[in-house]
């Protein structure tokens, strides 16, 4: 249903370093970054750019955004790597059965204060 998403932030560059340590976890990389009115934007994916981080003011209101990962060791990466890279703590990775038996997430708060989820539906 969804092509592709983005976000403005406060510090594109804080927060272009932390998707690139956090994203790389789960298997996607920075593809295309260029300069765009108003400032610079960077788009990630596997194969395309799918998800955009822009230059612009932190967005307002609340956002969840959760990324796919191919397993739960990936969705362990990516919360270390996410704490690592100063992102706060928001849920470790665990079995979330309230949305299915399967479903294995962990969310962490991106340096906007949105809520960045990886999870994994795949059976242990």
């Amino acid at each position: 249903m969804i092509d592709h998403f983005g976000l403005t932030v406060a510090d594109y560059q804080a927060s272009r370093d932390f998707y690139d340590a956090v994203l790389a976890t789960l298997g996607y990389k920075r593809l295309q970054e260029f300069e765009i009115p108003g400032g610079m934007i960077a788009g990630y994916g596997d194969g395309k750019p799918d998800f955009w981080v822009q230059a612009g003011g932190r967005c307002t209101g609340k956002l969840h955004i959760a990324f796919a990962a191919k397993s739960r060791a990936d969705v362990d990466a990516f919360y270390r790597t996410a704490l690592d890279a100063g992102a706060r703590d928001n849920g470790a990775p665990d079995v979330r059965e309230i949305y299915h038996p399967n479903y294995y997430g962990a969310f962490v708060f991106d340096p906007d204060g949105h809520n960045i989820e990886a999870v994994c539906h795949a059976p242990a």
